[in-house]
C-alpha cells in the first residue's frame, strides 16, 4: 500500500476494520464491516462513505462560462446560482473522458467535482482546451477532502451537527460555509446511491475530526461506515453509472443510456458531431439491465451471447442486496437490447439465461 495515494483518513481505517483495496491508485476501504450489512444501513438507515478520493477543478474568470459550455455536453445556461449539474466531458469522437458533477457559484465561477482515476487526464484535457478563454483552471483536488452521509436518515443525523436547516438545500443544489460541528464546509445534496444524503467538503486537516463526530451522531440511528463495496452495489441498483464500466473513452453517453444530459440544441460542444451522427445513425450498441434466470453471478467483463454468438459483455454483475437476485447491466448489440428478450451469460465457461429487464433496478429515494 505504501505507493498508493491516501486519503486524510487513511490513518484511522484501522480503528473501524478496514479492509483496504488499490482503487484506482487510492488505497480506499472496500468494507468496514461488511458489503451487505453497509449496504442495507444505507437503505433503512444511513452510511458514511470517504470520498475524499474524489477530484475538485477550479474553473474561474471572465469567460468560465463559455468555456465550460463548449467543453461539457449538459446545458448550463439553465443552472441558477448555488444549483449542481449532472454531465459529461466527450472527447472528439463522442467518447466519455469522464462523467462530473459542476458546482456554479455564478457565471464566472464553477467548482467540478471528478472522478478519482481521471483527474489529471480531465484537467490536462481542460487546459489544453482552453485556448483563447479567459480563465483559471486549478486542480485543488489534494487539498479537499469529502465525505458522504447517504441513507433516509442522514438529513436527521447530520441536523444535530448544524445549525443551517439542511432542509432548505434542496435536491441538486449545494450551500457554502456551512459549519458542522464547528467546521466550515460546503454541503450538497446530489447522492449516489439511490437514496437522500449529503456531500460535505471541507479541508483535509478536519476530515478525522468530522468521520467521527458524524458517526457519534449517527451511533443511536443506525449509521455504519460504509466502503466502495457498498458504494458500488448500491449505485447500481440505482441505475446510476460508473465510470469505467458503463462509460468509457470507448462508450458514449448515448450508448450508455444517458443522452438526457447531452443537450444538442444548446450550442457547439466537443464531441457534438460525433455524438449527433450517432444519434441519427442509430446506436450499434446500447446498456441494458438484465435479470439472471439460471443460478450465477454475472460479473463485469464477462461475455454476452445470443443466438450462438458474443453480443456483448457485463458492464456490472452483483447479488442484489436489497431485490435479492442476480442482476447485472451489459453493452449490446442493440438489436437484441429490447426488454423481455432472452440472452445468455457466460459464467465460467457455461451459458447461463438471463432476459433483459429495465435497467432501473431500485426506485430511487431523492427528497426532491
Amino acid at each position: 500500500m505504501d505507493n498508493l495515494k491516501k486519503t486524510p483518513l487513511y490513518e484511522i481505517y484501522p480503528k473501524y476494520n478496514a479492509k483496504i483495496i488499490d482503487f484506482a491508485g487510492w488505497a480506499m476501504p472496500v468494507q468496514f464491516e461488511s458489503i451487505i450489512s453497509e449496504h442495507e444501513a444505507v437503505r433503512n438507515a444511513a452510511g458514511l462513505f470517504d470520498v475524499s478520493h474524489m477530484g475538485e477543478i477550479i474553473v474561474k474568470g471572465k469567460d468560465a462560462f463559455p468555456f465550460l459550455q463548449n467543453l461539457l455536453t449538459n446545458d448550463l445556461s439553465k443552472l441558477n446560482d448555488n444549483q449542481v449539474l449532472y454531465t459529461f466531458m466527450c472527447n472528439h469522437n463522442g467518447g466519455a473522458i469522464d462523467d462530473l458533477l459542476v458546482y456554479k457559484y455564478s457565471n464566472n465561477y464553477y467548482l467540478l467535482v471528478v472522478n478519482a482515476a481521471n483527474i489529471e487526464k480531465d484537467y490536462k484535457w481542460m487546459l489544453n482546451n482552453a485556448g483563447i478563454y479567459k480563465v483559471e483552471i486549478e486542480n485543488v483536488s489534494d487539498k479537499i477532502a469529502e465525505l458522504a452521509i447517504q441513507g433516509p436518515k442522514a438529513e436527521e443525523i447530520l441536523q444535530k451537527l448544524t445549525d443551517e436547516d439542511l432542509s432548505q438545500i434542496k435536491f441538486f443544489y449545494f450551500k457554502d460555509k456551512v459549519k458542522i460541528a464547528g467546521v466550515e464546509c460546503l454541503v450538497s445534496r446530489t447522492g449516489y446511491t439511490g437514496e437522500d444524503g449529503f456531500e460535505i467538503y471541507m479541508p483535509n486537516e478536519h476530515a478525522v475530526t468530522l468521520w467521527e463526530k458524524i458517526l457519534e451522531a449517527g451511533k443511536d440511528y443506525g449509521l455504519k461506515p460504509a466502503g466502495l463495496g457498498a458504494r458500488d452495489t448500491l449505485r447500481f441498483e440505482a441505475g446510476l453509472p460508473l465510470y469505467g464500466n458503463e462509460l468509457g473513452e470507448d462508450i458514449t453517453p448515448l450508448e450508455a443510456g444517458l443522452g438526457f444530459f447531452v443537450k444538442f440544441d444548446k450550442g457547439n460542444f466537443i464531441g457534438k458531431d460525433a455524438l449527433l451522427k450517432q444519434k441519427e445513425q442509430g446506436l450499434k450498441r446500447k446498456l441494458v439491465g438484465f435479470e439472471m434466470i439460471d443460478n450465477g453471478i454475472p460479473r463485469h467483463g464477462y461475455e454476452v451471447h445470443a443466438d450462438n454468438q458474443k453480443i456483448g459483455y457485463v458492464t456490472t454483475g452483483y447479488f442484489s442486496p436489497t431485490l435479492k437476485k442476480n442482476i447485472g447491466l451489459a453493452l449490446i448489440d442493440s438489436k437484441y437490447a429490447q426488454i423481455g428478450n432472452q440472452i445468455e451469460v457466460i459464467i465460467r465457461n457455461k451459458p447461463l439465461k438471463a432476459v433483459i429487464v429495465d435497467k432501473n433496478f431500485y426506485k430511487k429515494n431523492y427528497k426532491k
